[in-house]
This record gives C-alpha cells, sequence and structure tokens, in this order.
C-alpha cells in the first residue's frame, strides 16, 4: 500500500509572515555558505511568498531580511544575469 501524502494548508496570517521570514533567514545562511543553488532556491521561495503578502504583512518583516531579499534578487538574481547551467552529464 503506497504511503499517504500529507497536504498541506495554505498558510495564512501570521504563520505566512513567519514561513517568508524563514526562508529569507534560510536563503542568507545559504549565501554565507556560498551555497549558490541552495541559496537561489530558497530565494526563489521565499520571494514567492513575499509576493502574496499584503502591505500590512510585508511591514511585519523585519527591514534587514526585506533589504537583502531586494538587493539580492536585484543585483546578483535580476534578469540581467546569466541563469545557471545545468550539471553536465557524467
Amino acid at each position: 500500500m503506497p504511503a499517504k501524502k500529507k497536504l498541506n494548508k495554505p498558510l495564512v496570517g501570521n504563520a505566512l509572515v513567519k514561513e517568508v521570514n524563514r526562508r529569507i533567514r534560510l536563503a542568507r545562511t545559504q549565501w554565507d555558505a556560498h551555497n549558490n543553488k541552495a541559496c537561489r532556491r530558497e530565494r526563489s521561495r521565499a520571494l514567492e511568498l513575499y509576493q502574496t503578502l499584503t502591505k500590512e504583512q510585508r511591514e511585519q518583516v523585519p527591514q534587514v531580511l526585506r533589504v537583502w531579499l531586494r538587493y539580492r534578487s536585484e543585483k546578483y538574481f535580476g534578469s540581467h544575469r546569466t541563469k545557471p547551467k545545468g550539471q553536465p552529464p557524467k
């Protein structure tokens, strides 16, 4: 018998804000560790969730995290940058 899949409830309210904060902090940790692929993945996930926040919820995200997300998004991951190449086949 196959394992049951857990269906996650969509995040709302403070849970959504906490998840955005957690993902931005995780992306910063990956950035500091020079783990670019993981940083890019977590930053994109954080940015997707951040875009769903209302104006009041966005103000609940600490300014340090908002600035980091915006700065890294524009400077290092913007559309003007070269996309990462996939792993070469072995």
